[in-house]
């Protein structure tokens, strides 16, 4: 995760609240049809798409273990290898077809498809940490029960869903989702804010491509 993204402590919202469904258009049947890993992309989204059915009424816990487990085995990739492009956010169909991404990608993708399972997105954050002995910022996905609650880390590091306190090698910097954004410390949201995303607004055009252009 190379952007620099700066914070300015004042309220912030978002209008981008809508409902979220997996479709692929028909765009997406095309670049299926046409590739090369045509049968790889066809099993992993029919593996997908059973997951979801399977976790529907599992608990809490099982069903973000068996999506962060699901998605963590798709494999990792530079966005400078994969798209020629620093810092790329891929939306969870461009994920999902392409079969690898970076840290945000796999949020991205677990964000949306915990939304298809009904978690309200008022309780899962994107979070930028720094991770102990690494020189660029990294993403995970963050699940509190309330803003009180001590959060729950999905992270494409790990597949054991631990409390923000027991990674130790995470140091919250700022969350943020569709309704407001925060600093935090692994106990709890501080300080809310706004963020200043520069040039590029990477989080509302990727909503603006999940919603309204279904990328």
């Amino acid at each position: 995760m190379k952007q620099i993204i700066m914070l300015i402590l004042i309220t912030f919202t978002t209008t981008n609240i809508f409902a979220y469904e997996f479709k692929l258009n028909k765009n997406d049947l095309n670049y299926i049809h046409n590739s090369a890993k045509k049968k790889f992309i066809l099993n992993r989204l029919a593996k997908y798409q059973s997951l979801k059915k399977k976790v529907q009424n599992y608990s809490l816990i099982r069903k973000l273990s068996h999506i962060n487990t699901f998605l963590n085995k798709t494999f990792s990739k530079y966005d400078i290898d994969a798209n020629l492009s620093i810092d790329y956010w891929a939306t969870p169909k461009e994920f999902l077809l392409q079969g690898f991404g970076d840290c945000e990608d796999y949020v991205i993708a677990k964000y949306f498809t915990l939304l298809e399972l009904n978690i309200p997105k008022e309780k899962l954050y994107f979070a930028v940490v720094k991770v102990k002995g690494q020189k660029t910022n990294h993403m995970v996905l963050l699940y509190l029960e309330n803003k009180n609650s001590t959060a729950l880390v999905l992270d494409n590091l790990s597949f054991r869903i631990l409390p923000f306190p027991k990674r130790k090698n995470l140091s919250p910097i700022f969350a943020f989702n569709e309704i407001d954004a925060y600093k935090l410390t692994k106990q709890k949201f501080t300080k809310k804010v706004k963020i200043d995303w520069g040039k590029e607004d990477k989080w509302n055009n990727l909503l603006t491509r999940v919603y309204k252009l279904n990328e």
